[in-house]
């Protein structure tokens, strides 16, 4: 795997944690196989099946963020308390399913939280080793599109699951492209950089903090916007049983189409 393409101005604790999460996963890739990479090992503290790949790379992250002192928040692992006044909210592998069989598209995402409040984000590409770093309250390097219609917009959406398929054809049949690429946390971060206009989760309740509180502070630094299908907020705690269905925007105008679109 490439190494990390991380600016200098990245917390010390994400840099860490996320050239562990690439080097574990790059051992992972080199000693297993695609079937031993993808086999459920255990269940994870968010009750979903938890895959080879990230048990591997998820045990990596754990050490760096005890090694740093921080408490550590993941979907495998759940909420390990070290101590401190800072939290590293990750998920280790985003596309675990590409992951495991060697489709270039996963990503580590993860976000510093003091106090409750996310303070910095960090979304490494691991095929690519491309990083999109933001600050709270700072601006990006990077900008959306600034698109605010649906009509003509390019759009990655998550599968259509059960009880979604209506929706996920109503936003289909009012843009002009739609993309599927099973990675919602590089999905956000590409409507950050501008590369695609908008991503959403169609109404399953799939994301997790994790999935989406990279985004929550990237997205904002770059002229975009992160909602909640139904307007619920995105808000720290432990209690992984939550759910959302994340909407990432380059404007508000664009994310409230696309939310009156899948809602009907």
């Amino acid at each position: 795997m490439p190494v990390p393409q991380l600016p200098d101005s990245v917390h010390p604790v994400l840099a860490a944690t996320v050239r562990a999460a690439a080097d574990a996963y790059g051992r992972a890739r080199r000693d297993f196989t695609r079937a031993e990479l993808r086999e459920e090992v255990a269940d994870g503290a968010d009750g979903t099946p938890t895959m080879r790949v990230d048990a591997l790379v998820e045990g990596a992250i754990a050490e760096a963020a005890a090694a740093a002192g921080v408490n550590l928040l993941s979907e495998e692992a759940g909420f390990l308390d070290n101590g401190s006044a800072a939290t590293l909210v990750v998920d280790p592998v985003d596309g675990s399913a590409n992951a495991s069989l060697g489709v270039p598209l996963s990503c580590f995402a993860g976000a510093l939280v003091v106090d409750e409040e996310p303070v910095e984000a960090l979304t490494v590409w691991f095929d690519t080793g491309r990083a999109w770093s933001a600050r709270a309250g700072e601006p990006a390097a990077f900008r959306t599109t600034g698109r605010t219609a649906l009509k003509g917009a390019s759009v990655c959406l998550m599968r259509p699951k059960r009880g979604t398929e209506d929706a996920w054809m109503r936003v289909a049949n009012q843009a002009d492209r739609i993309r599927v690429l099973c990675t919602s946390c590089l999905e956000t971060m590409l409507v950050a950089e501008g590369s695609v206009d908008a991503f959403a989760d169609p109404g399953s309740d799939t994301h997790r903090l994790m999935d989406l509180i990279a985004a929550l502070v990237t997205l904002p630094a770059a002229g975009g916007v992160l909602l909640d299908l139904h307007g619920r907020p995105l808000t720290f705690g432990p209690d992984l049983s939550r759910r959302w269905s994340g909407v990432a925007a380059a404007t508000p105008a664009l994310a409230d189409e696309l939310i009156a679109t899948i809602l009907g």
